[in-house]
């Protein structure tokens, strides 16, 4: 558990906590606000396409691409105002406190304004896609996360539910933009993977010993539980991954290498849970990823490994 700070009073985090060099400049601020490093996590969008694709469904890279740049615009609409919502307790972490709007260098009307361009430019973007299903499919993730930003998030479970359920539709949004059907073992695999991912944040928070007045929703979690939760979750992603692969040798993947790139499914969920438990990490997936190099090398070697198994 980290060491309480002691300060003076009515001293605040945001006054103690040095701007990052990104905040010089309201348009950088304004990009960093966006949060386009984020955008990694709608690789779960294309991760479907080479399955989609030696399925025998039609790729229009055009349509695809739209549709992908458009739900990237949407994303970023969310993470500005999930910012503007949190603002107030943000002030009060030791590292969010240096968020664009909570470090008082974007204001709180410019972050409304950017909102109000992401979220239809975004839209416009995945309707001119011209796949059936995906303004709907757009929509009910902008709900998701408006009901998440708006109080979702301080309810235990559902606010890891919530945040699943943003992945389960990034797999779906895939599969529209390529005219393909979603199998149900992938769709499993998916919600499994994303509650895990969710469960070691959780973890990542408690952690460090963040505060549940910032996340009420921490009330409603104890490291025991998470732990087991994690474990659960990590389970059922590897199982169904595994019987997606077998189910999937009759229709994309070849008999005898349908199962090619089940280890590194395996080592890639076993080593982040071992970063989990060893290293604290999970508090950021993107960011977990990003630093470690052999997360990256199990994901160009699954990628290979998939690509060797299609059916040609």
């Amino acid at each position: 558990m980290p060491p309480e700070n002691h300060h003076p009073p009515g001293e605040s985090v945001a006054s103690r906590v040095p701007a990052p060099a990104g905040s010089r400049g309201l348009l950088p601020a304004l990009i960093r606000l966006a949060r386009p490093l984020d955008w990694i996590k709608n690789v779960f969008v294309v991760l479907p396409l080479p399955f989609a694709v030696a399925g025998g469904a039609h790729f229009e890279a055009v349509s695809f691409l739209l549709g992908l740049a458009g739900f990237c615009l949407v994303n970023s609409a969310v993470y500005v105002l999930n910012d503007l919502c949190d603002a107030p307790a943000d002030r009060l972490h030791p590292r969010k406190c240096n968020r664009p709007i909570a470090a008082g260098v974007v204001p709180p009307l410019l972050a409304g304004i950017q909102i109000a361009l992401l979220f239809p430019a975004g839209m416009a973007l995945c309707v001119s896609a011209g796949k059936p299903g995906t303004a709907a499919l757009v929509g009910l993730y902008i709900v998701l996360n408006l009901a998440y930003c708006l109080g979702a998030k301080h309810v235990a479970l559902l606010d890891v539910f919530l945040l699943s359920a943003g992945f389960v539709i990034r797999v779906i949004l895939g599969c529209v933009l390529v005219g393909a059907q979603p199998s149900g073992w992938l769709l499993l695999c998916t919600s499994a993977l994303a509650l895990f991912l969710g469960f070691v944040k959780r973890r990542a928070d408690l952690t460090e010993g963040l505060d549940p007045g910032h996340r009420p929703s921490l009330h409603g979690y104890s490291m025991a539980f998470l732990d087991q939760a994690m474990t659960v979750s990590a389970s059922l992603a590897m199982l169904s991954y595994a019987l997606y692969c077998i189910e999937a040798k009759d229709t994309v993947l070849t008999p005898g290498r349908e199962l090619a790139s089940m280890p590194f499914v395996l080592y890639g969920i076993l080593n982040y849970l071992r970063m989990a438990y060893l290293d604290n990490a999970g508090g950021s997936p993107v960011h977990a990823v990003l630093r470690s190099r052999t997360t990256q090398l199990c994901a160009l070697g699954w990628l290979i490994a998939i690509l060797w198994g299609l059916k040609r």
